[in-house]
């Protein structure tokens, strides 16, 4: 009997350290690619700030853009209304030549009149004054004949002067017109010297748009290559813990039905449960939860005569003294106290990898350990212990 135990020990020893082994491969695997799927996700928000200050950039240039279009598109009818401009001065400038033209004859031939009348005079000599007031029938033809030759002169002299007058204005009209003209043509050169500069600009932020647009386009490839390495990843975890999770049950399985067959799905004794270290509460905790030894497991189930799986199993005995605990086994890892091993009591919690549950005290535990084997009683080192918890 005692070569029996001890063979079962050693293979109880191997199988663990077979397990542990692979459990470790497998937590590796996972771990590489995490951390893997750690440092793509950083990039691919490295890119996303990116893109996104990029796009910012690119909104800034466009509203710079239509800021010019607008620009160049005032100027485009100032100059418009400029060549309208130009073009009525040209003809009020062919208009004003054309009258001066006018006065300058008008007042050449008047000039010449008056010349030819002053000349007639001037052969006549003062004899032809006097015979002209001789001829006179009377005194008042007399008067008559004197006033006409006076208003003859006087008229001459208006009209001259009328004429120079009227050719002055025009000359200083069309020195105007043209003085305008210029100043119109000066207008018109700055405004087209400022379109071409705007159209230059335009054209530049034109290019650096297109710059901007292949960055982001850039950006948006190195995105999908990111995003598609990390979905293969998060695939590839996924799957690598269900199967770890899997072979995790398996060999809890096979060990628990290994190890618990010396005991069984027997009742234990309540005399040794009492006989344990601990407070009175966690043992009566421990004495009532191997009152459902031989009940059957569920996968998330919490029901304690219908069927509950190992966290279900713990958080409903608890819940019948009143205690509260997370739903989880890696939760409840963290609920209550942290003790060792050594100092374990009945009604603490046994926490392992994906698994949990209840010490009755003298090494053994109590739990829901699988579909196949139900609620039943084992060693508490059938597997590696990662954290015992005091909840009472």
């Amino acid at each position: 009997m005692r070569k029996r135990i001890v063979r079962l020990l050693c293979l109880s020893l191997a199988m663990l350290l077979v397990v542990h082994t692979n459990m470790s491969v497998w937590a590796d695997k996972i771990s590489d690619l995490k951390e893997q799927n750690k440092q793509d996700q950083a990039a691919l928000d490295e890119l996303d700030e990116e893109m996104e200050n990029l796009e910012l950039e690119q909104e800034g240039i466009a509203s710079d853009m239509q800021e010019v279009e607008l620009a160049i598109v005032d100027l485009m009818a100032s100059i418009a209304l400029i060549e309208e401009d130009i073009e009525t001065k040209q003809s009020e400038i062919a208009q004003a030549e054309l009258d001066l033209t006018a006065a300058q004859v008008q007042e050449q031939e008047q000039y010449e009149a008056m010349k030819l009348r002053i000349q007639y005079m001037y052969e006549k000599g003062e004899t032809s004054y006097l015979e002209l007031l001789m001829q006179a029938s009377s005194f008042q033809s007399a008067l008559n004949n004197a006033d006409y030759i006076e208003q003859m002169y006087a008229y001459d002299r208006k009209m001259l002067t009328q004429y120079e007058e009227t050719r002055q204005q025009i000359e200083e009209m069309k020195e105007s017109l043209e003085l305008e003209y210029a100043e119109l043509e000066v207008s018109k050169a700055e405004c087209e010297m400022e379109q071409a500069g705007l159209e230059d600009a335009l054209a530049e932020l034109a290019k650096l748009s297109e710059d901007y647009e292949l960055q982001i386009s850039k950006a948006k490839q190195e995105a999908e290559v990111y995003k598609s390495k990390i979905k293969k990843q998060n695939a590839e975890i996924k799957k690598l813990e269900e199967e770890a999770a899997r072979k995790a049950r398996e060999e809890a399985e096979r060990l628990a039905a290994m190890k618990n067959k010396p005991i069984g799905t027997a009742k234990v004794d309540t005399a040794s449960i009492m006989a344990a270290n601990g407070s009175a509460k966690g043992k009566e905790i421990a004495i009532y939860a191997c009152g459902f030894v031989g009940n059957k497991y569920v996968w998330g189930g919490t029901s304690l005569t219908n069927g509950a799986d190992c966290s279900g199993f713990t958080q409903s005995v608890y819940k019948a003294f009143g205690y509260k605990i997370p739903r989880t086994s890696y939760q409840q890892r963290s609920a209550g106290k942290a003790v060792t091993y050594a100092e374990a009591q009945p009604g603490d919690l046994i926490c392992y990898a994906g698994h949990v549950a209840m010490y009755i005290g003298n090494g053994r535990i109590v739990h829901a350990s699988s579909a196949k084997t139900g609620i039943i009683i084992g060693y508490a080192t059938y597997k590696p212990i990662l954290a015992v918890r005091r909840i009472v």
